[in-house]
């Protein structure tokens, strides 16, 4: 009986792996983005000092992110997806994703666009693709934190779906800013 067990669980976990690394393939490297083509693909340890450069550019030469702490989350094996947008040869746009099948919750733990690249639609195409992913994961939930002064990403993020679910008082460090929880209920779907 308990070797039956034994059988039946790791078919069952097995599946799951294999279903997952599945969802987590970039299957199309070139995607269309409006009128313009961006080369699309799974982050990374070399794409580090790009996303530096694209955080420094987008939150006043700050990087709420450092080098250590983009290198850690490329280097788990597990639970997290990176992707990267280049336009001739350029990184332009990136976003991180925490996958907790427990929670099943999406959590979208970073996503910045270069500003010479905003207002085209590369945030949008990014969120989407988290979306999906965890659509077809069949999660209940995609999560994320959001500055209080960044109208402009809440504005992106209720066109989407999201709603406004929480505050965090003083989250961000450095400055203390508050942070805004916003929560995309996923509907009910059946496995693929």
């Amino acid at each position: 009986m308990l070797r039956k067990f034994k059988e039946y669980f790791h078919k069952l976990t097995t599946n799951h792996d294999q279903h997952r690394q599945q969802v987590m393939t970039i299957d199309q490297h070139i995607v269309q983005v409006g009128a313009t083509g961006y080369y699309f693909s799974r982050a990374l340890i070399t794409d580090v000092p790009e996303m530096l450069a694209i955080e420094r550019a987008v939150y006043a030469g700050k990087t709420p992110w450092d080098e250590n702490a983009f290198k850690t989350e490329l280097r788990r094996q597990s639970g997290r997806f990176y992707v990267v947008m280049r336009h001739e040869d350029r990184l332009v746009a990136f976003c991180g994703c925490a996958f907790d099948d427990r929670r099943q919750d999406a959590h979208i733990t970073n996503i910045a666009v270069h500003p010479e690249f905003q207002g085209r639609g590369l945030g949008h195409f990014l969120m989407r693709e988290m979306i999906k992913r965890a659509q077809r994961l069949a999660y209940r939930t995609v999560t994320l934190e959001v500055r209080y002064s960044n109208v402009d990403a809440q504005q992106l993020y209720l066109e989407l779906g999201f709603e406004k679910s929480g505050i965090k008082k003083r989250y961000y460090f450095g400055d203390h800013e508050d942070a805004i929880d916003m929560t995309y209920r996923l509907p009910v779907m059946a496995n693929d």
